[in-house]
């Protein structure tokens, strides 16, 4: 048995990464593709061997032979066709951030509850794979000691006006593409929400988006601190301390697909390098959803993990904006 999937767009995401992955899943079956544009459409599914395409969103929600839908739309659409698919009886994986505002992200949560039948769930990925299962179990087994602190950092340079990573009025920025990993991953390995936060952004004066943002967690019994940038030279790296050992991801979030993750733990003076069997997180994500359609039980990441997200990230644009703590 498999999930039949269909996809709400031909963005690049989808079409050059989660779609590949998704097909090579034991559980997904990707049945069609749809575009505003039927040319966009059929091109793509041409490309990837997707049996059918549509020219409008609405076509593809209204098929019968469509399960689950996959939505990579820019952000300020992901929950106004979250909720379209929905309405339409279809299982729901939308991509990071699961929208622009917590009231939104409410909203979706909101209508999920009134369909307790479909599974909906946010699309972070990184979550699945291996090596933050790994990293979770040894802070969660006390293998670094106490939880006290998560140092995390993400960047990347892109100045492209056309790109929609920098249109402000649709949910552009840094915060709000890549920093959303920082502030998600820290509330997974405390598995709490921050107490208060404090934040710091620089805005392109041409984009009006956050092309530097820096942000202070505090959880009561641990920190987390983070940069991400749009403008930066590419990287990433987290540190989750103890006290008495620390983790160490060499590549946290775009996890390669062609060769193994290393990690290091250390605890006390001995160090040891975690190599991870080679795998791919949205091969791994797609399967668990189907999963959970299949058997009808519950999501890996549930949906209220996506509003408190929403609630950390509004809160660091609250701090920024007036200076304070918030």
């Amino acid at each position: 048995m498999k999930v039949r999937w269909g996809i709400l767009s031909t963005a690049k995401i989808g079409t050059e990464q989660v779609i590949p992955a998704m097909q090579l899943g034991k559980y997904c079956e990707i049945t069609a593709v749809a575009s505003r544009n039927l040319d966009k459409a059929q091109a793509a599914a041409k490309q990837l061997g997707i049996p059918k395409a549509y020219g409008s969103y609405e076509e593809l929600l209204a098929a019968p032979d469509i399960d689950a839908i996959y939505i990579p739309l820019p952000n300020h659409l992901h929950v106004p066709w979250s909720i379209k698919a929905l309405n339409a009886g279809k299982h729901v994986l939308c991509e990071k951030p699961i929208g622009l505002t917590a009231t939104e992200a409410q909203e979706l949560l909101d209508a999920a509850r009134q369909r307790p039948q479909l599974k909906v769930m946010e699309a972070f990925m990184y979550r699945h794979h291996p090596q933050w299962q790994r990293a979770r179990q040894l802070v969660a087994e006390g293998k670094i000691g106490q939880l006290r602190t998560i140092q995390s950092f993400f960047s990347y340079y892109n100045a492209d006006p056309d790109n929609i990573r920098n249109k402000a009025e649709i949910g552009g920025g840094g915060l709000m593409d890549i920093g959303c990993y920082c502030i998600s991953l820290s509330r997974f390995i405390f598995g709490a929400e921050p107490q208060r936060v404090c934040g710091i952004m620089e805005y392109d004066p041409q984009f009006k988006t956050d092309r530097l943002t820096s942000g202070i967690l505090d959880f009561g019994r641990g920190t987390s601190t983070f940069t991400c940038s749009t403008q930066l030279t590419p990287y990433q790296r987290v540190n989750i301390f103890g006290t008495e050992g620390r983790v160490e991801i060499e590549i946290p979030f775009n996890a390669p697909t062609d060769r193994p993750c290393k990690m290091w733990h250390q605890y006390g003076t001995e160090m040891d390098e975690i190599v991870l069997d080679v795998c791919n997180q949205y091969t791994i994500q797609g399967d668990l959803f189907s999963q959970a359609v299949l058997n009808d039980t519950e999501v890996p990441t549930p949906l209220e993990d996506a509003v408190a997200n929403m609630k950390a990230i509004e809160a660091l644009i609250h701090s920024a904006k007036s200076g304070t703590w918030a």
